[in-house]
């Protein structure tokens, strides 16, 4: 439980903060804060409901609840919710709860969490236990799923802008929109692991930098990520053709993309990554231009799991 010497399991009394955001899995946020909140508050919490008019607002929200000391930041939302909240707990020992809510929900099946119940889910907030992972860090900034940068971050700037359909058909047609004009980058990569460090340059479709296995919904591009090994997955599809890439799209999704001569796989510390022209994205959320470095930060989050 939050406090390990209570025998009787009550939680009376201890204050968590719950934030949400209302848009996310097409209302599905609104609905199951409103489920959520009931539970945890007759479980004997005593529950900040909290909601940011923006991402801006809601990030200083969570920042001032981490800051006044609650017992956990409980995020009612899918991915992109985790990865603001992430920004306000990462290092603080503040535990991050999840009431998964969004359309892609990868963090809730990195945890085992219930994605469809939000009465099951309060419930894994109220045993509360605790797991330590490890986080991607770039500069300030952290993510817990995968950092896209390459054809895949060029779909999600334009699935970002599509307003139909919702869900990962988005991302489907985002796809075959870019197939037709899409090009191999040249990517420089400085790789740094127990070896050493190593730079190789490769022309190639795509470069994803995983902390977890998938993102944008179960796209398992970073298979066998673990997230308590305090390394990086870096995975790069190197030059193909665009017959052979819409063939091997679907083996994203079984994570059986590895038997691909193009598909390269190394486990890193820490990485730079260099292309002209590409906006990275983490967690499904913009994250910023090439070049960027990111390093594994070991034990960074405490989640509720």
């Amino acid at each position: 439980m939050l406090d390990p010497s209570r025998s009787d399991g009550s939680v009376r009394g201890r204050e968590i903060a719950l934030l949400t955001n209302p848009t996310s899995g097409k209302g599905k946020g609104a609905r199951n804060r409103d489920v959520a909140l009931a539970r945890l508050r007759e479980s004997g919490f005593v529950v900040r409901n909290l909601q940011g008019r923006d991402g801006d607002e809601a990030l200083d929200l969570a920042r001032g609840c981490v800051a006044d000391g609650v017992e956990a930041l409980v995020l009612c939302g899918g991915d992109g919710l985790v990865h603001l909240g992430v920004q306000a707990v990462a290092g603080t020992g503040v535990p991050l709860g999840l009431i998964p809510s969004g359309t892609g929900n990868d963090v809730a099946r990195y945890l085992g969490l219930p994605r469809t119940d939000p009465l099951a889910a309060a419930d894994r907030v109220i045993a509360s236990r605790r797991r330590t992972i490890d986080l991607a860090r770039s500069g300030d900034r952290w993510f817990v799923t995968v950092l896209a940068a390459g054809f895949d971050a060029i779909v999600n700037e334009r699935a970002n802008a599509m307003t139909w359909p919702r869900g990962q058909m988005r991302y489907n047609l985002a796809t075959l929109a870019e197939l037709r004009t899409f090009r191999p980058l040249p990517y420089v990569l400085q790789l740094e692991s127990d070896e050493g460090v190593e730079t190789v340059e490769h022309e190639a479709m795509l470069v994803a930098v995983g902390n977890g296995p998938s993102f944008g919904g179960g796209l398992r591009i970073t298979e066998g990520a673990l997230l308590d090994d305090g390394l990086l997955d870096v995975v790069v599809i190197t030059r193909m053709s665009k017959p052979k890439l819409v063939r091997s799209y679907p083996r994203l999704f079984t994570g059986k993309i590895g038997g691909v001569a193009e598909y390269v796989h190394r486990r890193v510390r820490s990485v730079t990554v260099a292309a002209p022209g590409i906006v990275a994205y983490a967690d499904g959320e913009r994250f910023g231009p090439l070049p960027l470095t990111v390093t594994c930060d070991p034990g960074a989050l405490e989640v509720i799991a």
